[in-house]
């Protein structure tokens, strides 16, 4: 596996070149274009009185510059493509010097009623999702948010395969990552699905003949006028024929071109898409499943038949371009043609559209995966067992915490086992308690975790570390505080999960808290539940000569010198040292 910050520093310097030099061939292409429009002028001023020849000279340089054209427009494709990719090594760099706070947030995901969400800081400024995620698509990262959330303990081995192939794909992911960021939509995904699922049909089935019969009598007429066989008014009169049947349903074609040109680029960028999921040769069983979830009942590539429809969706398009839009109808019907098409295409495929782009989806969210995996080669894939400890791991840590900074702590806690943790304010406990949390997160979606020679058994998470007051519904925060544990205690009740608790009861006084507690505790062991608490109340820790499978660990703070000392380092027993006074002292508040 190459270095990561060596593999994409190269990509810069090879990508750089490469873009200037685009740039230089866009500049010489936009000088072509130049001269053969000019041409064209030169040619309707010098040759107005040779009609034939000016016709026939016209129409060749029309077809150079409508080349000149295309090939421009495919150079500017690149251009955007290289910028893309660019960007994305640029930002690779950065997050691996520890600067991601630029990137998306995802702060629109976050759900107050989640079961850890919110405790584990993964959306927001600083989340786990900003340093995690690389999607291109607004699907893609909704897609992702939906996976954190997921709490799925199914299939983690295939996750984890998925996850180490996609990882090894970093040229591959990248040129994925690049070609859906140039997917352009005033229209999303989800609209776009259900725009196809409920569109009204307009164009009659007599137009399936109607457009080609009357496109060879055009040919038939211009040819005719060109020899002088009849009047020039004749083709006049033919093309404002044509423009009178395609005018009949100019409400409805307008209509259909507003929507088509909102959707256009999606499908443009999602055929590219398709087609580079179906040339990869993927092995692992989870991405080989996404993959045939991309043909359609005739069994035809789902890149040929999207991109059959981008064409339409195209052709539809021109007639914003007035000179052509008033030729192409008058002549050759192309509204009603291009409608007919349109109509005909999602009538056949428009229920295939939205698993299409549930599996684009889904590999821009499991990019941004196998990104993570390639840039923490030191990071530790779970050995999945099915009985033993919940989570036994050497030299465990937080994934945003900078590595040559973060003290890792071995860690090991059996099945049905509580700890009780104690420390003194800023000693580490609560990192500590969202380092476990997200290492059972990462472990079930599939991720390499902070650690070494891990061992996991697969389990559930809830959380309650954060419970706040709500105005808006009138609660308190010690009542907030009740309705979460009363969710831990009917989730528990339902399935296996991980607990982990910060201070429970800390809307109450310190009595009533020491028995509320207790007592909470007591319930927590009977379900035979696993998990940690958190808390300042040594008497809590009592309990463990009363059960069995509570243990007390504690993160310590020492005064040396005058100063705090913090070594971060997860330790067998009951916290003794207690700083609240002496740093209300230090900062001269008392």
């Amino acid at each position: 596996m190459p270095n990561p910050q060596e593999f994409y520093q190269e990509n810069l310097n090879v990508y750089q070149a490469k873009h200037a030099e685009i740039k230089k061939k866009l500049g010489v292409s936009s000088t072509l274009r130049l001269l053969v429009f000019l041409a064209i002028i030169a040619v309707f001023y010098f040759l107005w009185s040779y009609t034939q020849v000016m016709i026939a000279v016209a129409v060749v340089l029309a077809i150079v510059f409508g080349f000149l054209v295309k090939r421009h427009t495919n150079l500017q494709y690149k251009r955007d493509f290289l910028q893309q990719l660019l960007s994305l090594n640029e930002t690779e760099i950065q997050v691996l010097h520890r600067d991601f706070y630029d990137l998306p947030t995802g702060e629109k995901f976050k759900d107050d009623t989640h079961f850890y969400s919110m405790d584990v800081d993964l959306f927001g400024r600083g989340s786990f999702f900003q340093y995690l995620n690389r999607t291109s698509l607004e699907s893609g990262a909704k897609k992702l948010s939906e996976l954190l959330k997921a709490n799925d303990i199914a299939h983690i081995d295939d996750k984890q395969e998925a996850i180490r192939e996609l990882s090894a794909k970093a040229k591959w992911r990248q040129e994925f990552k690049a070609t859906a960021a140039l997917a352009k939509s005033e229209m999303s995904a989800e609209e776009i699905t259900e725009w196809l699922k409920s569109y009204d049909y307009f164009v009659p089935r007599i137009m399936k003949v109607v457009p080609l019969v009357f496109s060879v009598l055009s040919i038939a007429v211009v040819v005719l006028a060109y020899l002088g066989l009849v009047p020039e008014l004749v083709v006049v009169l033919w093309l404002f024929l044509g423009l009178g049947i395609t005018g009949a349903y100019i409400k409805k074609t307008v209509a259909l071109a507003d929507k088509t040109e909102k959707a256009a680029s999606t499908f443009q960028q999602y055929y590219k898409l398709i087609l580079m999921l179906e040339e990869e040769h993927f092995e692992t069983n989870l991405l080989k499943e996404e993959l045939t979830k991309i043909k359609n009942s005739d069994q035809e590539k789902a890149s040929l038949t999207i991109k059959k429809f981008s064409r339409i969706l195209d052709s539809l398009n021109q007639r914003n371009n007035m000179l052509v839009g008033i030729f192409i109808n008058g002549f050759f019907l192309n509204d009603l043609r291009q409608a007919y098409n349109f109509e005909r295409w999602i009538e056949a495929h428009a229920a295939d559209v939205e698993a299409w782009f549930d599996v684009i989806h889904f590999f821009d969210a499991y990019i941004s995966l196998g990104n993570f995996c390639f840039n923490h080669p030191g990071y530790a894939f779970a050995k999945v067992k099915q009985n033993g400890a919940i989570l036994d791991a050497k030299n465990l840590a937080h994934p945003l915490l900078d590595p040559a900074k973060a003290v890792t702590n071995d860690f090991a806690i059996a099945e049905e086992n509580f700890f009780i943790i104690t420390g003194a304010n800023m000693a580490g406990k609560s990192t500590f308690l969202r380092t476990v949390s997200l290492s059972i997160v990462m472990s079930n979606m599939g991720l390499p975790i902070f650690g070494q020679d891990v061992k996991y058994n697969p389990i559930k998470l809830i959380t309650s570390m954060r419970t706040s007051d709500s105005l808006t519904d009138d609660e308190s925060y010690f009542f907030s505080e009740l309705k979460r544990l009363q969710t831990i205690v009917k989730a528990i009740d339902a399935d296996r999960y991980f607990i982990i608790l910060d201070e429970i009861l800390k809307g109450t006084n310190s009595e009533d808290k020491a028995k509320g507690s207790k007592k909470f505790v007591e319930k927590l062991v009977a379900s035979n539940s696993t998990g940690i608490i958190a808390t300042h109340d040594l008497s809590l820790c009592e309990i463990s000569k009363e059960l069995e499978p509570v243990s007390n660990y504690y993160f310590d703070a020492q005064i040396k010198g005058g100063e705090l000392f913090f070594d971060y380092t997860f330790k067998p027993g009951i916290c003794q040292n207690m700083n609240a006074s002496f740093l209300l002292e230090k900062m001269g508040i008392v």
